[in-house]
């Protein structure tokens, strides 16, 4: 018997009807191999993360955890400048260029590239010279300064791998994504609970710098290497031609993510100026260390769907662009309710976990896994909206999330680490109305697109695709 026989044999026999649909499915077969491979490689990434995490509170105690999330919470804001779209720009790019226009798409990857250089250096030089204020005067911890200084360097190799994922993502080379995400959580964890034995709240972002150095340094490798295979040139010279990327796609992505992390911050700001804030920041970090747990696989999971659903649309493939859009809806709203049912009655074991005085915080981890269900539902949209090219529209509907969020944490302010929780709660509620409205009208009117797209590039896919392994 066959290795493959011998694994479907073990198989139950209801499930193989759908490995067989699978099987004969080029699009469900790119859609599992990429959820495969990126799964594989942030799994073990993630659990590596939650465990360190656990060691850091305990050494750091309530008070300083809740300092480290305002530093990672700070870096998170600054990091969409500093990104500016990019990734998600080479991402949509790429994976529509490698095969019709590879020059087209090699001058993409040197801009994106460049564009990341520039950004990054801007934005963290930015921070190094306003640390002192943002620390005295937003964060009214003056104390933070040198950490805040040190996170700098966080945002010049975040910028660097943005762009170097989002291009291996666009060559759909969730393999090596997955390898480097391994590696760099490998990496991560020592050096993050090294950092904080031997220097306390500086040595934890210490470690988060050396192993995003790593992260970087394996991203390198791997583009080269995508590169290569495809035969797509990383043109440097002569990128600039494709400037006009920058205005139509990669400034309203920029502007999205302007809508989110600083509203984020801006919340999380009002809640550490509150008294005893930080030790109420300290249990929103712990309970959102869960929220991030239970988004863990349709995080993985749609990070694959744009590139997908790019090369789908440039084929003018309709069937199989619906099929993905609607599979990762239905699989995001069934695999976050059932994590959420997991977590939510374990919430005061979790917690008590982190050190004394975060049990506290167990109904403000139940509303955050609620709030994780509805976010997980609708994320997919921001996919479906980026491959449309709608980008403006999206970030509109992020603005009104920003709104929300940022109007209900206002006017529940009083009520700490659960008022904060409850305006996410509220403001993914409201998006969740906003954007589902806007992608159905959207996707009822673009089979008849389809068909057209599909008829004006039809010589395109006489082309042979080269598809990763």
């Amino acid at each position: 018997m066959s290795t493959r026989a011998a694994t479907i044999s073990r198989i139950p026999p209801f499930l193989r009807p759908y490995l067989k649909r699978i099987e004969t499915s080029p699009t469900a077969t790119r859609l599992v191999r990429g959820a495969f491979w990126s799964l594989s490689g942030a799994l073990i990434s993630r659990v590596l993360g939650l465990v360190s995490s656990f060691v850091v509170a305990r050494i750091l105690g309530k008070s300083g955890f809740g300092e480290l999330g305002i530093i990672q919470s700070t870096v998170g804001m600054f990091q969409v400048f500093a990104a500016f779209g990019l990734g998600l720009t080479a991402t949509k790019y790429v994976s529509e260029l490698r095969v019709s226009d590879p020059q087209k798409a090699g001058r993409i990857i040197g801009l994106s590239s460049l564009a990341a250089v520039a950004t990054g250096g801007i934005i963290a030089s930015t921070l190094l010279l306003f640390a002192p204020w943002l620390a005295s005067h937003s964060l009214a911890a003056p104390q933070l300064t040198g950490v805040l200084r040190i996170s700098s360097a966080l945002l010049f190799l975040g910028a660097l791998n943005g762009a170097q994922t989002g291009a291996l993502a666009g060559f759909e080379k969730f393999k090596a994504i997955a390898r480097v995400n391994l590696l760099a959580g490998l990496v991560a964890f020592p050096l993050m609970i090294a950092g904080t034995y031997l220097a306390g709240l500086e040595g934890a972002v210490w470690g988060l710098v050396g192993s995003m150095a790593v992260n970087w340094f394996l991203n390198s490798l791997a583009l080269n290497s995508a590169c290569r295979e495809s035969g797509v040139p990383r043109l440097l010279l002569g990128a600039w031609r494709e400037y006009k990327v920058l205005w139509r796609f990669s400034l309203p992505a920029l502007l999205n993510g302007v809508m989110v992390s600083p509203a984020i911050w801006l919340c999380n700001a009002m809640l550490v100026n509150q008294p005893g804030g930080y030790g109420e920041m300290g249990i929103f970090n712990a309970a959102n260390q869960w929220r991030a747990a239970i988004l863990f696989l349709p995080t993985v999971v749609e990070a694959i769907i744009l590139p997908i659903c790019s090369s789908l649309r440039g084929e003018g493939n309709w069937t199989g662009y619906k099929k993905v859009l609607l599979y990762n809806v239905y699989f995001n709203a069934g695999i976050t309710l059932l994590a959420a049912l997991a977590v939510s009655p374990s919430g005061s074991l979790i917690l008590r976990g982190y050190g004394r005085g975060f049990e506290a915080g167990r109904i403000v981890l139940l509303v955050l896994c609620l709030s994780a269900v509805l976010s997980a539902t609708i994320g997919v949209s921001g996919q479906f909206i980026a491959s449309e090219d709608r980008m403006w529209a999206g970030m509109f509907l992020n603005f009104l999330w920003a709104i929300a969020l940022i109007t209900s944490n206002w006017l529940l302010m009083g009520k700490g680490a659960l008022g904060l929780s409850l305006a996410n709660l509220i403001a993914y509620g409201v998006h969740f109305v906003t954007v589902g409205a806007y992608c159905f009208y959207l996707f009822s009117t673009n089979k008849r697109k389809f068909e057209m797209l599909g008829k004006a590039r039809l010589p395109a896919l006489s082309v042979p695709q080269n598809r990763p392994s």
